[in-house]
């Protein structure tokens, strides 16, 4: 693999010009907004943007061909890259102890008003990048609603987010939001061809396909068990609407032979997209699979909510992922 740089040190942004355009413009407008929220689906290149504007901002806003773009040996370009930068913060979820949910916890967040009341250190802006805004938690949220109400002079807060709606709405009212969406077909297939160049044509095909626009995603399935879990899903599908209970034991077997849990984890998140997919087309009218026979759409929409909280419970409680899979695969059976 041929793997992209941490969003951080990415001097790449596909797909995605008009949205750099509009935070060009809105700086050089001189009525730069105090804060911006990134919003979009995981893995599209919301951080990356948001770090191709810190750079852009901290360099002074230098003009160009190509909105907010920055030489990879720009001094401003090497410090963000390293983490070095003396005008530059970031926030990103973090673990703690092994298991434990991502967050961005209150403390996290409470050195950000002093850093930005600073005078800028090399003389221009202040900029705080929070990468998955969403993980804050209530009080590091209400810590970081403070300094939106009353931002300091050239200060920028650049959130990104996957989710935004779990962001209390008085926080989104007072950033405006700029939203990504998913690459085009050829701009992702180009990217997993400089990515992927030894997997074959058609494996890359279908991780573009379940990718749903996001290379970020189909680094992570290309990374992982993406393909084979695909082909997993695909067969139990099949198999429907009344697999064979052997079948279902051998599969679930086959999901957690990996102690990690990834395999579990990338089957049920396939099973669901298929799902989705599924019903989506069937509500439009472009036809509905077979294994879809003798239930309803609204049914299927339940079975679809109740894979994910299962899958949720089993990771989050320590549960028994082969209990899990048997449980939800049987579900999913005619009644």
């Amino acid at each position: 693999m041929n793997l992209p740089p941490e969003p951080r040190s990415n001097p790449e942004l596909i797909g995605h010009d008009a949205a750099a355009l509009m935070l060009r413009d809105a700086a050089l407008s001189g009525r730069l907004h105090h804060g911006w929220m990134i919003a979009g689906p995981g893995g599209v290149g919301k951080v990356t943007l948001a770090y191709r504007y810190a750079r852009w901002m901290l360099a002074g806003m230098p003009s160009g061909p190509s909105p907010l773009v920055l030489e990879a040996d720009h001094p401003a370009f090497r410090r963000v890259a390293a983490g070095t930068h003396a005008d530059l913060r970031t926030l990103a979820p973090n673990t703690g102890e092994k298991g434990k949910k991502l967050l961005i916890r209150v403390d996290d967040v409470r050195e950000l008003p002093r850093f930005l009341a600073m005078t800028p250190a090399e003389g221009g802006w202040r900029v705080v990048v929070v990468e998955q805004a969403e993980a804050m938690n209530e009080q590091a949220q209400n810590m970081l609603l403070k300094t939106l109400e009353e931002p300091p002079p050239r200060a920028v807060l650049v959130l990104t987010s996957d989710a935004p709606d779990r962001l209390l709405p008085t926080i989104r009212s007072r950033v405006r939001r700029l939203d990504l969406f998913p690459l085009e077909e050829s701009d992702l297939a180009r990217l997993l061809g400089r990515w992927l160049p030894d997997m074959a044509e058609a494996d890359r095909a279908v991780l573009a396909a379940l990718s749903a626009g996001s290379p970020g995603r189909a680094l992570s399935l290309a990374e992982g068990d993406g393909l084979e879990m695909s082909r997993e899903v695909q067969g139990f599908l099949a198999r429907l609407p009344r697999p064979d209970p052997r079948d279902l034991h051998a599969l679930a077997d086959r999901l957690v032979s990996r102690r990690d849990g990834s395999a579990f984890v990338t089957f049920m998140t396939l099973l669901r997209d298929a799902m989705a997919g599924a019903v989506r087309r069937a509500g439009r009218g472009e036809g509905a699979p077979t294994w879809m026979a003798g239930r309803g759409l609204a049914d299927w929409a339940g079975l679809w909510d109740m894979l994910g909280r299962l899958a949720d419970e089993t990771e989050a409680l320590n549960l028994d992922r082969k209990q899990a899979v048997l449980t939800g695969l049987s579900r999913l059976s005619a009644p």
